[in-house]
């Protein structure tokens, strides 16, 4: 008897899931929403102030609260749920979003208003994140975890794609007033209640143990750094990625607007080019991981060794190409690698990590990677002033150095016998 497309593509059977399905629904609603307020806050700050410093309070005042509270959302979202902390999450924001609409439309608006508005909204994304990055678990089985894991990463990438250009149209059709605003952030108000009511209608199990729920938010946060320090495979997981972001992040938001800039003919243009090129390739690798088995022991292995080596190389080419479209592809197939190899690793980290410790094991994760990407963008400034070939250079060759170390590791093959199904203990 032939097989039913839900038994043979796991992304089908995951879609078939009521519960998954709402997820779906309203995170594809809010992500895309949250694109207009991501375009209509900056340009209500420039258009009321005229000062890019302005925009830096603005954008520092989301992000550092954001990353200050990712460990204490971690713990939180542990202790409740993932989908008890989204639903209060997205309630909170379409407040916030909804009062914005307001200001803005009656005139009252001032920037003291967008400070209180982005540092609100910093403190909420850091418990929001832990949650979002843990419910997916809780709804599909662990053999489809990877392909939820798809597709989920997939529409966050899909809305940055499509979100900015109906934002910016819709507020350009609206020059020289604040409608075009005001519409930005009240669609972005209404998706937080699409967002709210689907989380309401998901049923999820309970994950919390006692311990969990009647220990202190800081003892549940030396809880997690511990668990994380003291197993082995997931140690190693969190070396290699806070390392590629160091030392690779930094170089790339840095370096690629300052080679379209000084040395591609295309300038502009050349750089949207390669930041689409390595959005589309990560979209691709992201969608394809959720279409793909998952990779034996051995396969695993390599796979990481390969990417790390290669994406290193990769980075250390763009300093000495100075043809467009090379880079282009050079850029395209990075992303690739990056979107493939990410959804193995985050399916990974979910499935090693014990169900009631997951919110706090993706904060630590997301804060490593985050948390130090301003002291590369720093570094690579520096460097790039100096010789911005020899700071891809150098940057891509570090990571070479590190993968080749990364293949003799001892522990590599507890990250390969994890994924391949079978969980590593603790030390």
């Amino acid at each position: 008897m032939t097989q039913s497309i839900s038994q043979q593509n796991p992304m089908a059977r995951v879609m078939g899931l009521r519960d998954f399905r709402l997820l779906f629904a309203g995170a594809t609603t809010s992500l895309l929403g949250d694109q207009f307020s991501l375009i209509a806050t900056p340009w209500l700050v420039l258009q009321l102030t005229h000062d890019p410093m302005a925009l830096g309070t603005v954008l520092a005042l989301q992000g550092i609260p954001r990353a200050l509270f990712m460990l204490i959302g971690g713990a939180i979202t542990d202790r409740f749920s993932p989908r008890k902390v989204m639903l209060s999450a997205s309630i909170i924001r379409f407040f916030l979003t909804a009062m914005m609409a307001l200001v803005v439309i009656t005139g009252t608006v001032q920037i003291w208003m967008i400070y209180l508005f982005s540092l609100a909204f910093g403190i909420v994304a850091g418990f929001a994140i832990p949650a979002e990055n843990s419910i997916v678990p809780q709804l599909v089985a662990e053999e489809d975890l990877q392909a939820g894991n798809s597709i989920i990463m997939g529409i966050t990438q899909l809305a940055g794609f499509v979100g900015p250009t109906i934002a910016g149209v819709l507020i350009g059709n609206f020059a020289g007033s604040n409608t075009g605003i005001f519409l930005a952030f009240f669609i972005d108000a209404i998706t937080f209640i699409v967002s709210a009511i689907t989380l309401a209608l998901i049923h999820t199990a309970k994950t919390s143990t006692p311990e969990t729920r009647e220990e202190t938010v800081w003892a549940a946060i030396l809880n997690g750094i511990k668990y994380l320090v003291n197993d082995r495979a997931l140690r190693l997981v969190f070396i290699v990625l806070m390392s590629i972001n160091f030392f690779l992040l930094g170089p790339l938001l840095v370096g690629i607007p300052v080679l379209a800039s000084e040395r591609l003919a295309e300038g502009a243009i050349a750089y949207g080019l390669l930041l689409s090129a390595f959005a589309g390739g990560n979209l691709a690798g992201i969608l394809g991981a959720g279409a793909l088995p998952r990779p034996t022991t051995g396969t695993m292995k390599l796979i990481l060794v390969v990417f790390v080596v290669a994406f290193g190389l990769g980075v250390a080419s763009l300093g000495f190409v100075i043809n467009t479209w090379v880079d282009f592809a050079s850029m395209a197939i990075l992303g690739l690698a990056n979107g493939y190899v990410s959804i193995l690793m985050f399916t990974w980290m979910q499935i090693q990590t014990p169900k009631d410790m997951l919110g706090r094991m993706m904060s630590l994760i997301t804060f490593s990677s985050t948390g130090l990407v301003p002291i590369s963008q720093a570094l690579a400034g520096l460097v790039s002033k100096w010789d911005l070939t020899n700071m891809f250079a150098i940057a891509g060759g570090i990571v070479v150095v590190f993968g080749l170390v990364l293949s003799a590791h001892p522990d590599l093959q507890l990250l390969g016998a994890s994924i391949a199904g079978t969980p590593v203990e603790a030390e």
